[in-house]
């Protein structure tokens, strides 16, 4: 059986390795994450940026400590709160600005908007606006590594609302028993929109879920960027083994509502406030300066670039052109040979 609720002292011990530069790329990584986020939301609010829009404020960690975990040429696959994984990836910000404006210069041309952004050369498949729609099809991407013998893997993201989709399921029952190099993510932020957890499901320890397939399945406080490389870093192994998939669940937070048109009254003041307490950033924060990684005027500095480059984000946005309306009649199949298959 499975659930793994304790953390070992193998687990313990590796989270005191981690370097001066992993803290280092995960404070500059994270508050991109922020700072970019912030402004899309000043911009949708601007009517700038139309139609769904996800932010990921508060769930950085999430992204971050799992990139540092995982390998060049494994696969990424989430939700419609994307934006945070590919600038996470290292996707170029300019591009998931100029898709959130619909221009032609986006990530996804501009046909895609905020709920469905992909960036082949960093594997990032989506961006999906389907409810649990992108768990199946992640571990259909983990099948084809595996069928292709790659030694990669597929971390498929998913919403705490998403587990009660039937594919949810078929898909961890297809996983174990195909022993496919899949981990499963659940980022539990506590609401299903608007719809707390303990309303609208009898199991509220979400990884258990994955006993009832004898998958491995562990909880992670994924208010901290350690935790997350921590439990990442032991699923990919397994993956990587052969041994098969695991379930994660994140516990994390986000800070604004679940979409633009969201004004989250359906939580209290002190409740944000108790995991603002918590912020990861400020977490990475306080650990480089008490390890004196760099000075408090020096990470003032990396933020104020941040957010010059955010700025500059927003400038090639608005100067991109829209598509041609001739560009709805493309990329409506798949126009090369597909990737995966091999003689």
């Amino acid at each position: 059986m499975a659930a793994t609720k304790k953390t070992t002292k193998a687990k313990a011990e590796k989270k005191e390795k981690f370097s001066k530069e992993t803290y280092m790329f995960w404070f500059e990584n994270m508050l991109l994450q922020r700072r970019f986020e912030e402004k899309a939301g000043q911009l949708y609010g601007q009517q700038k940026i139309r139609g769904f829009c996800h932010l990921y404020i508060g769930q950085e960690a999430c992204s971050s400590g799992s990139v540092t975990a995982l390998e060049k040429g494994d696969k990424w696959i989430t939700a419609y709160r994307d934006h945070g994984q590919p600038l996470a990836l290292g996707t170029d910000p300019k591009a998931i600005m100029a898709e959130l404006m619909a221009k032609e210069t986006g990530i996804s041309k501009g046909k895609g908007g905020s709920m469905h952004m992909f960036d082949k050369e960093n594997g990032f498949f989506g961006g999906h606006g389907i409810v649990g729609g992108q768990v199946p099809l992640g571990a259909g991407i983990a099948f084809a590594e595996k069928y292709n013998k790659t030694g990669k893997l597929c971390i498929c993201m998913m919403g705490d609302g998403a587990v009660r989709q039937g594919a949810f399921h078929e898909a961890l029952n297809m996983a174990m028993t195909w022993k496919l190099p899949v981990i499963f993510v659940i980022e539990n932020n506590g609401y299903a929109m608007g719809t707390s957890v303990e309303r609208t499901s009898n199991v509220r320890e979400l990884y258990t879920l994955g006993e009832s397939y004898d998958m491995p399945s562990a909880p992670v406080d994924a208010m901290n960027p350690e935790n997350v490389h921590v439990a990442v870093e032991e699923a990919a192994d397994r993956a990587r083994r052969g041994d098969g998939p695991t379930l994660l669940e994140f516990r994390t937070y986000r800070y604004k509502g679940h979409s633009m048109s969201d004004p989250a009254k359906y939580r209290s003041k002190e409740e944000l406030q108790e995991y603002k307490d918590r912020d990861p950033i400020e977490y990475v924060r306080a650990k480089i300066l008490d390890n004196k990684w760099a000075t408090e005027d020096e990470l003032k500095g990396i933020d104020k670039k941040i957010k010059d480059d955010v700025l500059e984000c927003v400038k090639f946005a608005e100067e991109s052109s829209y598509p041609d309306p001739s560009e709805a009649f493309k990329d409506v199949y798949v126009q090369e040979d597909y990737p995966y298959i091999t003689e």
